[in-house]
């Protein structure tokens, strides 16, 4: 069944309007080009952010606006997860992120089948996922691809490792990896999409990537499994040299004892891991302390456009980097584009950045 979020608010009047959100991302601000036009005098012409996360919900980033995004009630450095009925602000405008199931049509028995005419305004059924023997081929290694990302070091931009990135490579599905994991959420396959793209950066791309430390991402839902830890076993007895960094999201660990456990295993099995996103959610200040990552990525909602955020957004960042240097960890700053990010990023005492900035995703034909 297909899931629709939508921005409730309320009017003068008092009665509730409905925004659906119909294509993410999905840009919030006074522009008349944005997806959600709001006339008020508190928010900026380019206001926040709405795109999708591989975890299925929806990530908010603030634009370095003026009067800042709020979730429930509370402001927002850079980027957070959203849930539903969360109530969000983008600077005074008061709205509650809300999402329904679109209704299926009844199901007509054998007899009842007849070609039929389908009133206005009546939605068809969707039982059936749109290219799913397609997707199920891309699962069995077929049209499956992958690019490598160079991550540098700030000082003098040499490469330092590479995050390796799955691809399709069929005219019928999604090239894009977070379009391919809203397919896979349809079908309850996330992990094991999550697993073939690893498989095929690890077999694949790490072989011609020799001398490099690799950082590969994981789903949420896998973090724990038991099929998880066993790939990575059967991985380092294939790959004893591979020098592999996992990237941890941040919705994976909920609380402490969990994440003790996760370390505890990952260094029994001999890969490093990295915090993904750090600084989108709460939580992880109190994580990080207990269990230091050897990398903390820093989430892009925090770096981009730093140089032109404000003296307080500015400052968040500086201390979380001191933070993350303290506890032994390295500090990486992502979504790197423009010169002016990567010079006051190092200027705070990031050791390595990664973006467009410093090098595009390589596609695995080019590498």
């Amino acid at each position: 069944m297909e899931r629709q979020w939508f921005l409730e608010s309320i009017s003068t009047d008092g009665s509730r309007v409905t925004h659906t959100i119909t294509q993410l991302p999905f840009r919030v601000g006074r522009d008349p080009e944005n997806d959600l036009v709001v006339p008020t005098l508190g928010l900026s012409r380019h206001h926040a952010l709405l795109t999708p996360d591989i975890s299925g919900r929806i990530r908010l980033t603030d634009l370095n606006s003026t009067n800042g995004s709020f979730v429930n009630r509370r402001r927002i450095d850079g980027s957070c997860l959203l849930d539903e009925n969360d109530i969000v602000h983008f600077g005074t405008a008061e709205f509650r992120l809300r999402l329904r199931q679109k209704d299926q049509a009844h199901l007509l028995s054998a007899s009842d089948m007849h070609t039929m005419l389908v009133p206005i305004g009546m939605e068809l059924s969707e039982l059936f996922v749109p290219n799913e023997a397609e997707f199920l081929d891309l699962l069995d290694g077929h049209a499956i691809s992958g690019a490598a990302q160079p991550i540098v070091t700030m000082q003098d931009r040499t490469i330092f490792a590479y995050e390796l990135l799955g691809r399709a490579n069929h005219p019928l599905l999604p090239a894009a990896p977070i379009r391919l994991f809203e397919l896979a959420s349809m079908l309850d396959r996330e992990e094991e999409l999550s697993m073939a793209f690893r498989k095929f950066g690890l077999t694949v791309i790490a072989p011609r990537l020799k001398g490099f430390p690799l950082f590969a991402n994981t789903h949420p839902k896998e973090t724990f499994s038991e099929a998880f830890f066993t790939s990575l076993v059967s991985l380092r007895r294939t790959l004893p040299d591979l020098d592999l960094v996992i990237e941890i999201h941040e919705t994976a660990v909920t609380e402490t004892r969990r994440l003790l456990e996760l370390v505890a295993r990952l260094n029994d099995i001999g890969v490093r891991f990295a915090f993904d996103d750090f600084g989108a959610g709460q939580a992880r200040l109190n994580e990080l302390g207990e269990a230091p990552a050897h990398f903390v990525k820093f989430d892009i909602g925090l770096i981009h456009d730093i140089h032109l955020a404000s003296a307080r957004k500015q400052r968040v960042v500086r201390d979380l980097v001191k933070l993350v240097l303290d506890l032994g960890s390295v500090p990486l700053a992502e979504g790197i584009e423009m010169e002016a990010e990567a010079q006051i990023c190092q200027d705070m005492g990031f050791q390595l950045i990664q973006g467009f900035l410093t090098g595009k995703p390589i596609p695995v034909e080019n590498i």
